[in-house]
């Protein structure tokens, strides 16, 4: 990422959750949701290989454990309804490589072994679906994309001088 961009001073959660797509978006719902941010319908594929890594809460996704319109893998689900069992469950979001950011996601969105139905409604277009496949199979195709698109989100709703600052460490406001 560039350097040299001015940050807010303060961080609030609660002002995250307007800014992101909803778990259960379809296909039209996130690309509205990435336009109105000036981002393209490849750019939100690309990004959302970002579910590479990381966990996600059993409640962003437990609808499609029992959906009978879910297109979910059963051996899946049956595997993701065992870990969400308990109070307050999480689940990687890449089961197979959780901690690389890697484009084996492209490979789960296309067995259907996916968590969220915004992940899986990238199979719901044929424009999509293409750009998915080829993220899947094409070595480095990806990652080259997905950092200009790390960037050019990285230039959405930058601060000016008089409503941010320019951190001398990322994690800690100056």
């Amino acid at each position: 990422m560039p350097a040299g961009r001015y940050d807010g001073r303060i961080s609030l959660a609660n002002e995250t959750v307007p800014n992101l797509p909803a778990p259960f978006y379809g296909i039209q719902q996130l690309n509205d949701s990435f336009a109105a941010k000036g981002l393209s319908l490849e750019d939100m594929v690309t990004l959302s290989g970002a579910h590479s890594v990381g966990r996600s809460s059993c409640s962003s996704f437990s609808d499609r454990l029992t959906s009978n319109s879910s297109d979910m893998d059963p051996g899946y689900a049956a595997y993701l309804s065992k870990q969400c069992s308990g109070y307050g469950g999480m689940a990687a979001q890449d089961y197979r490589t959780p901690d690389d950011l890697d484009r084996e996601y492209y490979r789960d969105v296309i067995s259907h072994d996916v968590l969220l139905g915004s992940d899986a409604a990238l199979m719901s277009s044929n424009e999509t679906a293409k750009m998915v496949m080829d993220n899947a199979s094409v070595l480095g195709l990806w990652e080259s994309k997905f950092v200009a698109a790390m960037v050019k989100m990285g230039g959405v709703g930058v601060k000016t001088s008089a409503d941010g600052e320019i951190r001398k460490k990322c994690w800690i406001i100056n």
